[in-house]
C-alpha cells in the first residue's frame, strides 16, 4: 500500500509533479493543502537497490469529486490497470497491512505532516494506490 504519486520529470517542481500525477492518474485537479513530509527511501526490488526521496503533501479533491467512490481505478502510463481506495491508518494496522514507504505510518500518525490542523484523523481518508 503507497500513497498516489509518480517520478519528477526533468524542470518539474515536487508541487507540479504532485499536480500532474493526480491529473493523469485521476483525471482531478487538486489543490496541495499543506508543506510536504519528505522520506527518503533506500529499497531493494528484484534484486537491486533502489532509491527514492518522496515528498507527502495532503491534497484538496474539487468539490464533489470521489465523493461517493470507494476505489478509484486507473491506469499507469504503462497501461496497468490500478486501483486507489481510501484507509484509515488505524484499519491498515488491525490487518497487518504495510504503508510504503516505511516510516510513512509512522509520521502520519504522530501528526509529523504540514497539514494546518496536524491531526492524524485526517490522513485517514487519503487515497492509498494497492499494487
Amino acid at each position: 500500500m503507497r500513497p498516489l504519486g509518480g517520478t519528477v520529470e526533468f524542470g518539474e517542481t515536487w508541487q507540479q509533479t504532485l499536480i500532474r500525477e493526480f491529473r493523469e492518474e485521476l483525471d482531478v485537479d487538486v489543490k496541495i493543502d499543506g508543506v510536504p513530509l519528505v522520506l527518503e527511501n533506500i529499497f531493494r526490488h528484484e534484486g537491486m537497490v533502489g532509491h527514492e526521496i518522496l515528498f507527502v503533501a495532503p491534497v484538496l479533491f474539487p468539490e464533489g469529486a470521489f465523493a461517493e467512490a470507494t476505489m478509484i481505478q486507473f491506469r499507469e502510463d504503462n497501461g496497468v490497470l490500478c486501483t486507489a481506495r481510501w484507509f484509515s491508518l488505524k484499519s491498515l494496522r488491525l490487518h497487518g497491512i504495510p504503508l510504503f514507504p516505511e516510516g510513512l505510518a509512522e509520521a502520519l500518525s504522530s501528526g509529523v505532516r504540514g497539514d494546518k490542523g496536524g491531526k492524524s484523523e485526517t490522513a485517514s481518508s487519503r487515497p492509498f494506490n494497492m499494487n
